[in-house]
C-alpha cells in the first residue's frame, strides 16, 4: 500500500478506512471515516474523502485527481441515504465535488465539476469540465452532459470513449511512477538551482 505519510487517514465514529494494499494515496489527501478504496486506485494530491454521514466506495483502478471532494448525504425518516460510489475504471478530473452520488464503471467526469445528490452518471457516458449535474439527475450510457446546469448535448464517438480508456491507462502509470518517485516518503525532494542559467 503507497500511502504518503503526509496524507491523513482517519476513523470516524468507530469505522476506519480500508485501503488496498495496491491503491496509491497521495501527499495531502484525506480519507475519514466509511471508505472503502478498491485495488490499483489512485487517490490524488489534496483530495477529500469523507465518509463521516454515509460511506463511499472507489473502485478498481479509477482515479480521483489533485483537490477533489467526495462527500455523501445521511439519511432521513429511516431512509438509507446517499452513499458516493465509484465504479472501476472512472476519471474522476482535478477539483471536481461528487456528493451523494453514483458514478458507473468507465465513467468520466471532468475538472471542476459538481455531482450533486442523487445524480447517476452511467457507464462510458462523461459530464464535460465545469459542468453543474443538479439534484437526482441521471446521465445515460454514452452520453456527453455540460453546462450549468448540465443537459444533454450529444453522444460521445468511439474516439472520445477511446480516449478516457487511454486516460486510466495513463493514470495507472503515473501512479506508480509518483509512488517510485516517493520512495522515501517525508523526504522532500529539491533540484538544486544552477546560478549561472537563473542569470546570476
Amino acid at each position: 500500500m503507497a500511502i504518503d505519510p503526509a496524507a491523513s487517514i482517519r476513523s470516524h465514529a468507530g469505522i476506519s478506512p480500508r485501503i488496498h494494499q495496491s491503491a496509491f494515496v497521495a501527499a495531502g489527501a484525506r480519507i475519514i471515516g466509511d471508505v472503502e478504496i478498491g485495488p490499483h486506485a489512485s487517490i490524488w494530491y489534496n483530495c477529500v474523502l469523507r465518509g463521516d454521514l454515509n460511506r463511499i466506495e472507489v473502485g478498481a483502478r479509477s482515479n480521483i485527481q489533485d483537490g477533489t471532494v467526495l462527500h455523501v448525504e445521511d439519511g432521513h425518516a429511516g431512509s438509507a441515504g446517499l452513499p458516493t460510489l465509484i465504479g472501476e475504471e472512472v476519471l474522476v478530473g482535478h477539483m471536481a465535488i461528487l456528493h451523494g452520488c453514483v458514478l458507473e464503471d468507465r465513467s468520466f467526469v471532468g475538472m471542476g465539476s459538481i455531482v450533486m445528490d442523487g445524480c447517476r452518471v452511467a457507464s462510458r457516458s462523461m459530464l464535460a469540465g465545469g459542468a453543474l449535474l443538479t439534484p437526482g439527475k441521471a446521465i445515460g450510457p454514452r452520453e456527453l452532459w455540460a453546462g450549468r446546469p448540465a443537459v444533454l448535448r450529444r453522444s460521445l464517438s468511439e474516439e472520445e470513449l477511446a480516449s478516457a480508456s487511454e486516460g486510466v491507462r495513463k493514470y495507472l502509470a503515473l501512479a506508480e511512477s509518483h509512488q517510485a518517485a516517493g520512495e522515501a516518503f517525508g523526504a522532500p525532494v529539491v533540484a538544486a538551482i544552477d546560478d549561472s542559467r537563473a542569470g546570476k
